[in-house]
């Protein structure tokens, strides 16, 4: 039995999704007590009824869910810093990507990354994220373009030894690659793929948007994926908006991610479904773009708001502590907002809000420890890692001043 004690503010989270109001069950001087990889108790400290072998004092600091990363792209090879100049010189994101770079230039170094390469590189993000307190991932193949790459990435993400738990997602429609001629014929190569794609991953994924992939053919590919048992997912409305939500949402989508140019229409035809709205404000940050996901039209029209890193090649960040920071100064998210989107809401976009997410009786124990007196300072505090422990199924993965990891 492990004894958290004496926290500050412990962000219990408790309740389900957040929609509207984000509160975050807050129990000052609060206390979890924990039995294996199960939390048992939760209240003020003095109340807890059972005893426990090991305490930590968490005097003075912020306890709270780990953070639950629902849309990354942990699995490339080479990286694209040299695209950052292009982008200081007013080079747009698809204009890269028709030069030959963005997605396809990290194809071709995927492609030619031997599976141990991959897995090394993976490990070493997977370390960043949990040290930054993240505890839970989504994690997309889509830098394959091919049966045989994808299904490498897959296995990856799938035999990958780490504290972590991740959820792998068949991206194969990311981009089109240079042997197809157009989408509609990628789209029917991907659709004779999925059956032996399928038994690697939980979601199916499509980049949805002008010059990649329609929204006729986005939904004809995601329906074929739920033939096989996969979950529709959508990158949508990132450049512009042609229909991808209303693809997402009458495919039944569990997320619908980015949404930078989501119209009026499209934000109401979400409000009338259950889907959740992933926002991804690293990317419009490393694009130099000052546009961001009109967060406050979300939450207004009660649609349940996460957030994630969308770590990858071009917004290479694997902090969610980044992410809360702008999430706060960038889309004037409120602090509680943006760690409820962390959190509960961003378990529910990968479909695991009754395993992880809060801090309940029942639930995984999961769980991360701040330096910082009150949730205000996460995300004010920023520049920084503030974890100060982090708490995987139960046991001290890793703590401040740790070189390694306890696996």
């Amino acid at each position: 039995m492990l004894l958290i004690k004496n926290a500050s503010q412990l962000l219990t989270l408790h309740g389900g999704i957040r929609r509207g109001s984000y509160d975050l069950g807050i129990i000052e001087n609060g206390a979890v007590l924990i039995d294996g990889d199960r939390i048992v108790e939760v209240g003020e400290t003095g109340e807890l009824k059972g005893s426990s072998e090991q305490e930590i004092d968490a005097s003075g600091r912020v306890v709270m869910p780990g953070f639950v990363d629902p849309h990354t792209h942990l699995v490339f090879a080479g990286t694209r810093e040299n695209e950052l100049y292009l982008k200081l010189q007013g080079y747009s994101y698809l204009e890269i990507l028709k030069m030959g770079g963005g997605i396809l230039r990290t194809v071709r170094a995927t492609r030619n990354a031997t599976k141990e390469e991959l897995m090394y590189e993976m490990r070493r993000r997977l370390d960043y994220m949990l040290r930054n307190g993240t505890t839970t991932a989504e994690a997309k193949s889509g830098y394959g373009l091919n049966f045989e790459t994808e299904k490498k990435m897959l296995e990856v993400i799938n035999e990958v030894e780490h504290p972590m738990d991740l959820v792998p997602t068949f991206l194969g429609a990311h981009a089109v690659p240079p042997e197809f001629n157009n989408g509609g014929e990628y789209i029917e190569y991907l659709k004779s793929i999925i059956p032996e794609i399928a038994p690697y991953a939980k979601f199916i994924d499509v980049f949805c948007e002008k010059g990649v992939f329609s929204a006729e053919e986005s939904m004809e590919y995601l329906e074929e994926g739920k033939k096989y048992g996969l979950v529709p997912k959508i990158h949508a409305d990132e450049i512009e908006d042609i229909g991808c939500t209303r693809v997402a949402v009458d495919v039944g989508a569990i997320s619908a991610d980015h949404l930078v140019k989501t119209s009026e229409e499209s934000l109401e035809n979400m409000r009338r479904s259950e889907i959740i709205a992933t926002l991804l404000p690293a990317t419009p940050y490393m694009l130099l773009s000052k546009e961001y996901a009109p967060a406050r039209k979300f939450i207004d029209a009660e649609i349940p708001v996460a957030l994630a890193t969308d770590l990858n090649p071009n917004a290479y960040t694997e902090s969610m502590q980044m992410v809360i920071s702008l999430a706060i100064t960038q889309m004037r998210m409120l602090p509680e907002e943006a760690i409820a989107a962390s959190t509960i809401n961003a378990a529910a976009a990968i479909g695991m809000e009754s395993e992880i997410g809060s801090i309940e009786p029942g639930k995984q124990a999961d769980i991360i420890i701040m330096d910082a007196k009150n949730y205000q300072q996460i995300g004010y505090h920023f520049g920084v890692n503030l974890v100060d422990k982090v708490i995987k199924k139960g046991r001290i993965v890793w703590r401040k001043g740790d070189d390694i990891l306890h696996t």
